[in-house]
């Protein structure tokens, strides 16, 4: 998770280790290098919230796969959201994990997203990405779960703070069905 407010303590009151990225996609990648050197764990878990225009609010999304939506190096003729000369895809998909939940397009960038992203994406975070890339360059699984607390517009970071009591009890049960299947 970026933050201790997306698990509201309710992990930590079972004893379950949090890792927390801190916000943004230059914490998220070293936070994840350091998880991946440290424990040499084969699978990362990312549960945390996000915005959405598409789904709706309170709504537990699967993310399919990851896309940087503040890349823009579009000047000097590359796509929106590609990063120039870099061997990985644009798009990281993952592994679906989770069959009944809503799978969709997470757009990453350093920006709390109030309005239409550049890349198309069906969700918006600010860590996701560079997770996926880290976990992808490393040869280790990533799923991650957002919780969606807003509808990533003019009143965002309102609606996120009011419902991360909501998403943390969500993101907890979701948690508890991957340790004990």
């Amino acid at each position: 998770m970026a933050l201790p407010g997306e698990s509201q303590g309710l992990f930590e009151k079972e004893n379950i280790p949090v890792i927390y990225t801190g916000i943004g996609k230059v914490n998220a990648s070293l936070t994840a290098m350091d998880v991946i050197h440290k424990t040499k764990c084969k699978v990362m878990i990312n549960l945390g919230t996000a915005g959405s225009s598409k789904f709706k609010t309170h709504d537990l999304v699967e993310v399919s796969t990851f896309v940087q939506r503040d890349m823009d190096i579009s000047p000097l003729g590359f796509k929106v959201g590609e990063t120039p000369f870099d061997p990985l895809p644009s798009g990281i998909e993952l592994i679906p994990y989770f069959p009944e939940l809503p799978k969709g397009i997470c757009g990453t960038g350093d920006s709390f997203e109030t309005g239409a992203p550049k890349v198309p994406c069906e969700l918006v975070d600010m860590e996701g990405y560079a997770l996926a890339k880290v976990c992808r360059k490393m040869g280790v699984q990533l799923i991650s779960l957002k919780y969606i607390t807003d509808g990533a517009d003019h009143n965002a970071h309102n609606d996120w703070e009011a419902n991360l009591v909501h998403g943390s009890k969500k993101l907890f049960e979701y948690y508890r069905k991957m340790v004990t299947t």
